[in-house]
């Protein structure tokens, strides 16, 4: 359990929002694509507002939602029309703290190079830093098929992390649709998205030089 302090929720709160604009300074959040969120301990969700640049976001910018994805108080803004997939991801796993979704250039290119919904990533070091013991063969990310009806993509992944079987990555795709993450803390998630996107690189970049599978 991470400990709780007065001013945990106005931390993560401005964690969000840096980790936003980085990622928009990287190029992965480009115009107003792409969403964040945070679940502080012992507070309520918190996503960014759909339509919204994510390199200029303020507090204002993140609405407070309950487990249904109502906002509270109402407003007129209304949350990212993704909010289901972060909400599955908050049901099925109690100590996630925050969930990303960017969309890279490459974890759409990889998403093509997936067979029977699932992306084999590169034995590398970098899985360590997502759980992934260098001893143990990683397992598959999964990619799903993107949707126009983002509620039915939420019920795969909700499926899929309902079922609870062995080891599993901190995070998936959506073919052609970007990379979903989660994490603990807003940090940790900020750290998986950067560990993903170095393995996505690493295919794109072996693929041009004639070394990919």
């Amino acid at each position: 359990m991470i400990p709780k302090t007065p001013f945990e929720g106005d931390r993560w709160d401005h964690q969000l929002l840096d980790h936003a604009s980085r990622f928009y300074r990287n190029g992965w959040v480009v115009g107003t694509s792409g969403n964040l969120s945070i679940r502080p301990p012992g507070e309520g969700i918190r996503i960014t507002a759909s339509g919204r640049h994510k390199g200029a976001l303020g507090i204002g910018d993140l609405l407070s939602v309950d487990s249904e994805g109502r906002v509270f108080p109402e407003t007129l803004s209304r949350p990212s029309a993704e909010i289901a997939l972060h909400l599955a991801i908050y049901r099925q796993i109690r100590d996630v703290g925050a969930v990303y979704h960017v969309h890279t250039v490459e974890s759409n290119l990889v998403s093509l190079w997936a067979t029977n919904g699932e992306l084999h990533l590169p034995p590398l070091e970098m899985l360590k830093g997502l759980g992934i013991s260098g001893n143990c063969l990683p397992p598959p990310l999964p990619v799903f098929e993107n949707d126009p009806d983002v509620s039915r993509i939420a019920q795969q992944v909700d499926e899929y992390l309902g079922r609870k079987e062995g080891l599993r990555l901190p995070g998936f795709l959506i073919h052609l649709h970007g990379l979903t993450v989660w994490g603990r803390t807003p940090e940790e998630a900020f750290k998986h998205v950067e560990l993903f996107d170095f393995l996505f690189r690493f295919q794109v970049m072996s693929k041009s030089v004639g070394k990919g599978s």
